[in-house]
């Protein structure tokens, strides 16, 4: 009785291996926005629309497929306020704010659209301006759900907003590369280790009823 809890027990490990090795994870095609902190991003903790920068600051936008905001990723490219507006002269009563804008990868794009080149523009306001009214100002059109996300920026992407996606269709993040074809290693080394297990434990059994 106690071999055949034992072969009970393996089968359900087996079932496990098997049933994790099919999941997937999930995550959402959408803009994210980001604050140049020194010489790193940090995720934002308001949206564009609250969101008032200073003279002198530095936002970003990336387009991707993220889980959550610490899976996100970041824009990429030049960040630098002093580069960006070195062709915008500073003004009295107005602000200057360098955005950076990554329209992502091929692999975060919606099928049938193809992402244009990452662009960075200096927006010259009111001191009072939003980030969302940065944006307007130098990348239109913006397109905006019910719920007033963003979902468009220079009219990229075309459709869709934040719709939910498998996170395995992105090879762009840094994980380990999946394919099609069949059972990962790691699944396929789990199912030999309990095969192994239950041909151990079948021999004692058979050995068990000859004692």
């Amino acid at each position: 009785m106690r071999f055949r809890r034992i072969a009970a027990l393996l089968l359900a490990a087996l079932f496990l291996l098997l049933t994790t090795g099919q999941a997937q994870a999930t995550g959402y095609r959408y803009w994210s926005f980001w604050e140049r902190d020194g010489d790193a991003w940090t995720y934002a903790i308001q949206g564009p629309a609250t969101a008032r920068p200073a003279d002198g600051d530095v936002q970003g936008f990336r387009f991707a497929i993220s889980e959550d905001s610490g899976d996100a990723s970041q824009p990429r490219g030049t960040a630098d306020f002093a580069t960006i507006c070195a062709s915008t002269p500073a003004r009295d009563g107005r602000k200057r704010v360098a955005l950076v804008i990554d329209f992502g990868t091929t692999s975060d794009a919606p099928s049938g659209e193809t992402p244009p080149p990452a662009r960075t523009a200096c927006a010259q306001l009111s001191p009072d301006a939003t980030t969302a009214e940065a944006l307007a100002a130098v990348a239109e059109p913006l397109r905006y759900d019910t719920n007033a996300l963003l979902c468009a920026i220079a009219g990229y992407p075309e459709r869709g907003c934040g719709e939910q996606v498998a996170t395995d269709e992105n090879p762009s993040k840094d994980r380990d590369a999946r394919t099609d074809s069949g059972p990962s290693l790691g699944i396929l080394a789990g199912i030999a280790a309990v095969a192994a297990m239950g041909a151990v434990v079948g021999w004692q059994v058979r050995r068990h009823r000859h004692d």
